[in-house]
């Protein structure tokens, strides 16, 4: 693995704060995430910002293919030389912003589930994981590095104060586990803060299933939209246009407390909020 400082500098290329680039510097780091992931041969892996292929390069080592997604026009030709050097033929780069890659398509073409693998911006991680989710059929498991800020959030326990849209929203669809740590060290540039790799597992049959799953997203939205508020009147002031005696009684119906707040619900508990909440809401 080439050092990414002195990559960049032969090229006269810096890193942009803008889209988040911080590139692992350590190859035995790579490797562990590789192995502690549990890629097999069979697998097909879809990398979300490939960077300069210090992940991507072991990815191929192991898996079936590499689909490495990379939106920085700059540094592709870097990417594409440091793939040619490596002599793997599995590595598929598409040059993308993640959030426009129609992932359904691609497993489709695949004709198999994906895995999921890559180290996500921080300014565009939310919106990452809502694409990944309404495209979880084709998606086995996801490997990802977040800052641990946002990997608190995730994997906070209900009642904290980090539990919140994403968590539940996770929580519905998937088994999380922390996989590792990483220092800050570990990167270049170095950011200000460490980041925690977990890993998302999809569950093939969901445990408390909503009746409508874009209705039980707008409910966990309206709930944490005024988190301060409880659940009463933050229903109330939500988008879902339901007054507040409308939602006291559906919410005492769901077996609920109205002065409740969205931090101190359960998943199952969301998800009979948002079932009794829907026929109201067709009206």
């Amino acid at each position: 693995m080439t050092s990414p400082r002195k990559l960049l500098a032969a090229h006269k290329i810096r890193p942009k704060k803008q889209l988040g680039q911080n590139f692992i510097v350590d190859p035995a780091f790579t490797e562990m995430i590789v192995k502690r992931a549990g890629i097999l041969p069979e697998d097909i892996i879809l990398e979300i910002g490939a960077g300069l292929g210090a992940l991507t390069i072991p990815l191929a080592r192991r898996a079936k293919k590499v689909f490495a997604v990379e939106k920085d026009r700059q540094i592709i030709p870097i990417l594409n030389m440091e793939v040619l050097v490596s002599g793997l033929t599995n590595i598929s780069i598409i040059e993308k912003d993640i959030l426009s890659v129609d992932i359904k398509a691609l497993v489709e073409d695949m004709g198999g589930k994906i895995v999921v693998m890559g180290n996500l911006p921080y300014n565009i991680s939310s919106q990452i994981l809502v694409q990944l989710i309404r495209s979880r059929e084709g998606i086995s498991r996801a490997v990802l590095m977040f800052q641990k800020e946002l990997a608190q959030r995730i994997t906070a326990e209900t009642g904290c104060k980090d539990y919140g849209r994403l968590t539940v929203m996770l929580r519905y669809c998937s088994d999380i586990k922390k996989l590792v740590d990483a220092k800050a060290s570990l990167f270049f540039p170095k950011p200000k803060v460490d980041s925690s790799i977990l890993e998302l597992k999809f569950k093939k049959e969901i445990d408390h299933k909503a009746a409508d799953e874009p209705f039980l997203f707008k409910v966990i939205k309206a709930g944490f939209g005024n988190r301060r508020k409880t659940l009463k009147n933050a229903l109330a002031a939500s988008e879902l246009n339901i007054d507040p005696n409308t939602a006291t009684v559906v919410l005492e119906k769901s077996g609920i407390d109205p002065i409740r707040r969205a931090e101190t619900l359960t998943v199952e508990e969301f998800v009979k909020l948002s079932n009794n909440l829907l026929p109201i809401a067709a009206l």
